[in-house]
């Protein structure tokens, strides 16, 4: 049966769908003194897939429920499938005494099951972290679908480190090119300038591809760039939409016509999903039987 975190119900649905998986209805539940308590009164199998983004403090503890939950009801395989894996940019120690985050929430996943699949992790590397079997699958290329008709497009990745996201893009949409922001700093200000490495934006449409999206302070600086040299629309598109705060009102303040993104974190702008990608890992499982 395919669980779901709280966070995640838009992209279980739609992976019981493309499984033909049957879908369980979890409940989530707080105690007067802010204890939480997520439960799966209607599993019944062997195998279980929880579905659980973990975009705050409290979906983590709710994972971690939901992994014991089904192992309590009697699952005997259990998969979790992490669509944003929180705490997954801490994947080092930057100073004495500080703790390796990405390392301590995927030790902590691995206690309670044989298999997890991550989708887009910002440092694949925290895959190393995870000490069950762990695959990793890319979901970018499902951001073409939902971009439209551009116009002589260009799809910008944040840094080079990421120009293969805006590639995957581009690549799906089947048009366009690509290119990447270089970030100036003024030695003498400290004053950080972003700007396009080499390609021309006047009159085309642009789309800033990235993994995260968080504050969008950076992608709202790039886009105000591109807005004075000439760009006719500009598009955000990202795998995981965070967008935590005023993101949203800041993207839209700098020049972006639309942001795009999929429900590996469920908002608004979660117009296209992931459980394509996911489904492919889970149909290749090398355990038979429902799950």
């Amino acid at each position: 049966m395919i669980v779901p975190g709280s966070s995640s119900q838009q992209l279980a649905a739609a992976l019981a769908d493309e499984t033909s998986r049957p879908l369980a209805t979890a409940t989530y539940d707080r105690f007067p003194d802010g204890e939480r308590l997520a439960a799966v009164p209607s599993f019944e199998g062997p195998r279980a897939t929880v579905v659980a983004t973990t975009d705050s403090d409290a979906a983590w503890v709710e994972l971690l429920q939901l992994q014991d939950a089904v192992r309590e009801a009697g699952a005997e395989h259990v998969t979790t499938v992490v669509p944003y894996m929180g705490y997954a940019r801490q994947d080092a120690s930057f100073r004495e005494g500080q703790p390796i985050s990405a390392r301590a929430m995927a030790r902590a996943i691995s206690t309670g099951c044989d298999r997890v699949v991550l989708v887009t992790p910002h440092e694949p590397a925290v895959a190393d972290f995870y000490t069950v079997p762990v695959e990793t699958v890319d979901a970018a290329s499902v951001l073409a679908s939902p971009l439209g008709s551009l116009t002589d497009p260009l799809f910008l990745a944040p840094d080079a480190g990421a120009v293969d996201i805006a590639v995957q893009v581009r690549d799906a949409y089947g048009d366009g090119e690509t290119d990447h922001f270089e970030k100036h700093r003024d030695r003498e200000t400290g004053a950080v300038e972003v700007s396009p490495s080499d390609a021309a934006v006047d009159g085309r449409d642009v789309v800033v591809v990235d993994d995260i999206v968080a504050t969008g302070s950076t992608m709202g600086e790039a886009v105000e760039v591109l807005r004075r040299r000439g760009a006719a629309r500009v598009v955000a598109a990202c795998v995981h939409p965070v967008l935590v705060g005023n993101a949203t009102t800041r993207l839209r303040a700098a020049g972006v016509d639309r942001i795009v993104g999929t429900d590996t974190v469920e908002r608004g702008c979660s117009v296209v999903t992931a459980a394509p990608a996911v489904a492919d890992a889970l149909q290749a499982e090398p355990i038979a039987g429902d799950g």
